[in-house]
């Protein structure tokens, strides 16, 4: 079943019908103000912080009928009928309402058309502003003169810890209240604390500062107010049927210590194809803020100067990459939803969603730093700043900080690590884990592969405790640490996890998976060692490798797989187990990291197919746990075939893309990506569910009744995963030292496609030809009717403007 379309051309996912199988959301705003919004115009928003800025409040896991919004009311003031201008929440009849909703980047519109009167409405956040902006059009088309009110409503939290907010009510439903004056609402929260912002002792979460909100209506007279939800709603009511628009007015009530909210009401006289924009402001700040704000929203067309500013920003950032190939659903993930997801991911982590709630209020490290993978061909200048972050959430010991708060600050001898009674209060995490830090290699090498920039390895970043060091020396710590955790097979220590948070191995289990990416990691630093004349270093991190290596190889493999790990002389992973017996994971990183030698790439390889793939992807394992459990295997707190135990975990696609792309077998790449790709159900909606355009963390494994359904949308380490596999392996642009490799490995059925991309300022015009059917192989290279030996284009051969032909054969 179909619920939309993709409109490419305006970088847009359009939803023709409301009634979607769950919410599909969108996002609003930058790191500074962040807002989710749904096809129906729920959602909530935050300052900085899902977890401590939030502002307006967000109902989770409840028919979407139950929860707040950014609602707007119509109500014909003759007959009194009234509907709202998304079909949510009054959901009128849609034999007789048409609503749809196009979802861009970082903007959403909703259109309504009901009883002859149409709407639309544009929901945004402008370049670096602490306000959200609702603008809507209202336009009578029935051919009569018509008087419409318009009620706006929008729910405040009393607090902005969204979960004191939710739980501590004994103390949050009396600390706000509102305040109105000349169309504009305005909220205060604690406002008898002096100072705005100041701190107070922490007591279970509480913020302890001075908080204003403000709602202001711009473009005609507010006739009618409530800043009191219950009174707007009434008693036994609830969005669908306020008392305040059923009756036709507001009461003009104000909260004094119970829920806020922002409740007006502005009559409109339309004439026949009249039209007329009434512009709402909501935001962070008190009655100040608010009517600057106001202020400038006066000035006409300032609402469609902004939008085109918005898109004109973000358009550009995903314009540096774009692609045409005989696959368009390919083209619209690779080329806009997918680029567009990984800026999400890059923004929140995994902080802010219709899923997450918002309670982590910061990044966590291994996710960040794979993230910031998704955005490095796109902006790398912010993945530069991004990865300095997470370089500064590194230890002097060389582990990570499981978490890198939102308002953390790149500065010396701050002393947080899980020694710090303050770092394991704020968040909860007493035990490091061994993978983390063991991200910084691939990431750091692909920003400096884009840019050439290897003086980033000489950059002094300070330390999370205490101390600092130049990148390069934060790289060698972070080996060292692994070196230091190694098991009696010589393999890594698993400590609190090792990626897969559900398998916990401990300090007496050992990871065939982490010391795959240690493997690597030893490879990588010896490469920055070479290129910085760092003999001692080349022949130390080669020693290392070589010895892992021989663990691996000795310990890990069994014939027809590498193993998933060992605690004491218990193989998990093996071939002899019932259950959990085949491992998605160390098979793909075997290639990955280059251990694997052919033979037991190809064997391991034609394994994930066999038992591990299905219609929706590679599972993260089989067969599921059901006896097996605690302590080790935490995944048999989940029904077989759902998340971890036998699900279709989404991010290792990527890398199983990735690595069918380095064997060269480009076929089987495309069909992996083909069975993730979410575009490709976008005609089969009713069985994912979860929106066609975004990723999601997992989709239900075979042994679920429900296989294939998606879960748990957006923030993802799919999108950064995928996105390098296609970029860098499917379509084969791979940056390095000196200059651009292109190497597609591509299904044999492509025989052309075309390509642009921005190289360290320079723009490439790259057609493929692919006359012979092959999967990988470059035949010659012409850049700027010059011929060139091999599949690299130095940088010294780039002019600013560059016509690239590839012939593969």
């Amino acid at each position: 079943m179909r619920f939309g379309y993709f409109d490419n051309e305006r970088k847009e996912y359009v939803i023709t019908r409301p009634d979607t199988p769950r919410e599909w959301t969108n996002y609003l705003g930058s790191l500074e103000y962040g807002a989710i919004i749904t096809n129906n115009a729920q959602g909530y928003s935050f300052v900085k912080s899902g977890a401590s800025g939030r502002i307006l409040r967000g109902r989770f896991n409840v028919p979407p009928t139950t929860a707040p919004g950014r609602y707007i009311y119509l109500r014909d003031m003759e007959n009194g009928d009234f509907w709202s201008a998304s079909w949510l929440p009054v959901k009128k009849d849609l034999s007789k309402y048409e609503s749809i909703c196009r979802h861009g980047v970082l903007y959403t519109i909703i259109s309504s058309k009901y009883d002859g009167i149409e709407t639309e409405t544009l929901y945004y956040v402008p370049l670096n502003a602490l306000y959200e902006v609702w603008a809507i059009k209202v336009r009578n088309k029935s051919g009569r003169k018509r008087k419409i009110s318009l009620f706006s409503y929008a729910e405040f939290t009393n607090e902005p810890n969204e979960n004191q907010d939710l739980v501590n009510m004994q103390y949050t439903l009396f600390i706000s209240r509102t305040y109105y004056k000349d169309n504009l609402i305005i909220q205060t929260i604690n406002e008898n604390y002096s100072e705005l912002g100041r701190v107070i002792p922490q007591e279970k979460g509480i913020s302890g500062r001075r908080f204003n909100r403000f709602f202001g209506v711009i473009g005609s007279e507010v006739v009618s107010f409530d800043g009191d939800r219950d009174t707007f709603i009434g008693s036994y009511r609830d969005y669908s049927n306020p008392i305040a628009v059923e009756r036709g007015k507001c009461s003009n009530s104000l909260n004094y210590g119970k829920n806020s909210c922002a409740g007006t009401q502005v009559i409109l006289d339309l004439d026949v194809d009249e039209e007329r924009e009434i512009i709402y402001v909501l935001g962070d700040g008190a009655e100040e803020t608010g009517r600057k704000v106001m202020q400038k929203y006066k000035e006409k067309g300032i609402v469609e100067k902004e939008w085109e500013e918005l898109k004109r920003y973000w358009h550009s950032k995903i314009e540096n990459f774009k692609v045409k190939t005989p696959d368009e659903n390919f083209d619209n993930m690779v080329g806009v939803w997918n680029a567009y997801q990984c800026f999400i991911t890059f923004f929140w982590s995994r902080a802010a969603s219709m899923i997450y709630v918002g309670h982590r209020d910061g990044y966590g490290y291994r996710d960040t730093v794979q993230d910031i993978q998704g955005i490095i061909h796109l902006d790398p200048q912010s993945a530069r700043e991004r990865l300095k972050l997470m370089f500064a959430g590194q230890t002097s010991k060389g582990v990570a900080l499981p978490l890198v708060f939102f308002d953390y600050q790149i500065k010396p001898n701050q002393g947080l690590s899980l020694d710090n009674p303050y770092y394991v209060k704020r968040t909860g995490y007493t035990e490091y884990r061994c993978d983390d830090h063991l991200w910084l290699y691939i990431t750091t090498r692909q920003y400096v592969r884009e840019t050439g920039d290897l003086s980033f390895l000489d950059e002094v970043i300070p330390y999370s405790d205490y101390g600092e060091d130049t990148v390069y020396e934060h790289l060698r710590k972070g080996i060292l640490f692994s070196l230091s955790k190694l098991g009696k097979h010589g393999l890594t220590y698993g400590l609190d996890a090792d990626w897969n948070d559900c398998l916990r191995l401990g300090e007496e289990g050992e990871t065939v998976f982490a010391s795959f990416q240690l493997y690597l990691a030893l490879k990588i630093f010896a490469e920055f060692a070479e290129k910085k004349g760092r003999k001692d270093d080349v022949e130390w991190a080669e020693r290392e490798a070589s010895k892992l290596y021989e663990n691996i190889q000795k310990y890990a493999w069994e014939g027809d797989r590498f193993v998933r790990g060992f605690i004491e002389d218990e193989v998990i992973g093996s071939k002899s187990s019932s259950e959990a017996s085949f491992w998605l994971n160390p098979q793909v990183w075997s290639v990955l990291s280059g251990v694997a030698t052919s033979e037991q790439a190809k064997i391991a390889m034609d394994n994930v197919e066999k038992i591990l793939n299905t219609d929706y992807g590679a599972m993260i394992m089989y067969p599921p746990v059901r006896t097996l459990g605690m302590p080790v295997f935490r995944m048999i707190l989940f029904n077989p075939g759902m998340k971890e135990n036998a699900g279709i975990f989404c991010h290792p696609q990527g890398w199983l893309i990735r690595a069918e792309t380095m064997l060269g077998n480009g076929d089987r790449a495309y069909k992996y990506f083909q069975e993730i790709n979410p575009a490709n159900m976008n005609d089969r909606a009713e069985i994912r569910e979860a929106e066609p355009y975004v990723h999601c963390q997992f989709v239900e494994g075979k042994d679920s009744p429900f296989h294939g359904r998606a879960h748990v949308h957006w923030l993802t380490g799919t999108a950064s995963s995928v996105m390098v596999a296609c970029v860098e392996g499917i379509l084969g642009l791979q940056p390095d030292y000196d200059g651009l490799r292109i190497d597609p490995c591509i299904p044999s059925h492509w025989k052309e496609f075309y390509m642009e991309r921005i190289f360290r300022g320079k723009k490439l015009r790259i057609k493929v030809e692919n006359s012979a059917g092959v999967q990988k192989g470059v035949k010659k290279i012409i850049i700027n009717g010059k011929e060139i030996d091999g599949n690299f284009i130095p940088e010294s051969e780039m002019k600013d403007e560059n016509d690239v032909l590839v012939i593969m054969g």
